[in-house]
């Protein structure tokens, strides 16, 4: 797994299966395009990596970067798989644009085996705050 994922804030998204549906709806040919103004610098570092998603100031969901095309408009799309992939909530304040994230502070996947991925990302944080899961 590549050492750099991003951050990008599910602006209008109220929670996970809001998400869900707004990949689902935008998805063409197993791909989804999230546009930006400027390419990364670290644009080939982050190919393989993922992008994150924040939810009411908590990680909640990654999908994996493929590529970064340009626009006729001079505009990027972050291409990436169309398969949203929850994670583990973790806090993260809210931003602008999208940021870096090393692979040491990227949340893990939720193993689906447990059941915990069924849990409001919420009682999820609490229980967590609590170190009971």
């Amino acid at each position: 797994m590549p050492a750099l994922h991003m951050t990008r804030v599910a602006v209008g998204c109220a929670d996970y299966p809001a998400l869900q549906a707004r990949i689902a709806n935008y998805a063409q040919g197993g791909e989804i395009r999230f546009t930006t103004r400027f390419k990364p610098k670290r644009a080939d570092e982050l190919i393989g990596g993922k992008l994150h998603f924040i939810v009411k100031h908590t990680l909640v969901a990654r999908v994996e970067i493929l590529r970064f095309d340009d626009r006729s408009d001079g505009r990027i799309d972050i291409v990436c798989v169309a398969a949203l992939e929850r994670i583990h909530p973790q806090p993260k304040r809210a931003h602008q644009g999208w940021r870096y994230l090393a692979d040491a502070d990227a949340p893990k996947g939720v193993d689906e085996g447990e059941g915990l991925a069924d849990l409001p990302p919420e009682l999820y944080r609490e229980l967590a705050e609590l170190m009971l899961i």
